[in-house]
């Protein structure tokens, strides 16, 4: 009976600039859905989706975040406890690229991490089915050189990338699961089992 396997919390934070499509990956990946209708997060929302890991019920906590500026002072309180941040861009939009280097800085202090290249981070770069990829300035070579260029997680490799689209539910499964590997590693690494 899973009711008596162990329970853990995990908490992901979804960090990136306004209308990425973090809100569209997140129900994409929890509900199965895609909503086209835009309506930007208001200071920050989360869900829960369960998981068996390593026999294990994982309860992951997905927190996302509005991308406007004028929220970014309510980091601290939403960061607090976090155990993976997702860093989300637009292929389409080069300054959302960008801005990754300064989303995740942001959070680090925020966060008071005290090794940064020991956290897992995961990038993912979304809307890669805008205009069949007409649409695309920023090159996938630098991005991945820049993910390498970051020692990031458990094993301090390069942060894993992905290039996704939330609305033709492309890649989306395969960047969670690797953030539920990533956090399945580290949670063997602490050892640690919060009791819900």
């Amino acid at each position: 009976m899973s009711s008596h396997l162990p329970r853990t919390l995990l908490k992901v934070i979804i960090l990136g600039d306004i209308a990425v499509g973090k809100t569209s990956l997140i129900n994409r990946y929890v509900h199965q859905k895609f909503n086209q209708q835009y309506k930007a997060t208001i200071g920050a929302d989360f869900v829960t989706r369960e998981l068996h890991i390593d026999g294990k019920i994982v309860s992951l906590q997905i927190w996302d975040t509005a991308g406007q500026e004028r929220f970014q002072s309510l980091g601290p309180a939403f960061f607090r406890g976090a155990d993976c941040c997702v860093l989300v861009y637009d292929v389409n939009v080069q300054k959302s690229f960008e801005a990754l280097k300064t989303w995740r800085e942001e959070f680090i202090k925020q966060t008071d991490i005290p090794d940064p290249a020991k956290f897992p981070f995961v990038v993912i770069g979304n809307k890669i089915d805008l205009d069949g990829g007409a649409s695309r300035v920023v090159n996938e070579k630098k991005v991945k050189e820049w993910c390498e260029s970051i020692k990031s997680g458990p094993s301090s490799g390069s942060m894993p990338y992905y290039e996704t689209s939330a609305k033709e539910d492309i890649n989306v499964d395969d960047a969670f699961s690797t953030l539920q590997k990533l956090l399945s590693l580290m949670t063997a690494l602490k050892n640690y089992t919060l009791k819900v």
